[in-house]
């Protein structure tokens, strides 16, 4: 495998396991040169602590682009996770556009809403702007919440395969060339993934542990890239970040004081063991 130099964007939540502390150290255990364009610092991340701190970075992002362009720096792949405001949405797609090589994968992770409800701090014009950034990925990692946000579906938590079904068409018609769907249970007791590829829809099926735990979504999306730029297929690649994540919350089980995130630096052996 080649020596890959990827880029990812989004914010640094010093305490919490979730963003660019999630996506850094999983990405380089997968054998890439990481590079982070950060959107913002916090303290903490935002569920469950009181009173973090928040220190804006999006008037940087465009003197650090123009850095990178005068020292002619390209990245073999672009992934994108939580964007704070519109307008980091707006140089974020100028990156896409401008800062890849020629066979640069850009992948992006609508970090926006979960549970059926969006973030807080996100309104409908914030998803209309990710709507046009998810139309320009190459690869677009959704959950169901997400999915229907950029659909204008209705969220369900009791659905069959045609609703899936209809949800990847419209994330298609957005304009994204593949669909890694997360979060889809047909049954209980367990959920999966459904990835649209060349017309191709499959489903892995795994086991849904009750007691989940923040940033998984960041685990997966991380560790997804990670063992695309590894070589391995899409759908490879979306079994091997679901088994991963699952093992990461499995080894948070029983520890009351750790709520705020994974334990997703237990199981990096593993994950490299699934890449070999």
């Amino acid at each position: 495998m080649a020596y890959k130099k990827i880029l990812t964007i989004q914010d640094i939540s010093c305490v919490g396991q979730c963003s660019l502390t999630v996506a850094l150290p999983i990405l380089s255990a997968c054998g890439m040169e990481t590079c982070i364009l950060p959107s913002a610092v916090l303290s903490t991340h935002t569920a469950g602590f009181s009173g973090f701190t928040f220190r804006d970075l999006t008037d940087d992002m465009p003197a650090i682009q123009a850095h990178w362009k005068k020292e002619n720096i390209k990245f073999k792949a672009i992934y994108t996770g939580y964007l704070g405001s519109i307008k980091q949405v707006g140089y974020v797609r100028d990156i896409l556009k401008t800062m890849g090589t020629d066979d640069c994968v850009r992948i992006v992770d609508p970090a926006m809403a979960d549970n059926g409800q969006l973030y807080s701090i996100f309104n409908q014009d914030y998803v209309e702007a990710m709507k046009v950034l998810c139309g320009e990925a190459d690869i677009l990692v959704p959950n169901i919440t997400e999915a229907c946000f950029l659909t204008d579906e209705e969220y369900k938590e009791t659905y069959d395969e045609g609703y899936i079904c209809n949800l990847v068409e419209k994330l298609k018609a957005l304009g994204a060339k593949t669909v890694v769907l997360t979060g889809v249970s047909y049954e209980v007791g367990t959920t999966g993934v459904v990835v649209y590829e060349n017309g191709k829809m499959e489903y892995y099926k795994h086991d849904k542990i009750a007691k989940g735990s923040h940033g998984t979504g960041d685990i997966y999306a991380s560790a997804f890239v990670g063992a695309l730029m590894n070589d391995k297929s899409v759908y490879e690649s979306a079994k091997i970040a679901a088994d991963y994540t699952v093992k990461c919350i499995i080894n948070t089980q029983g520890d009351a004081d750790h709520w705020y995130g994974a334990k997703f630096e237990t199981a990096l052996g593993d994950l490299i063991k699934m890449l070999a």
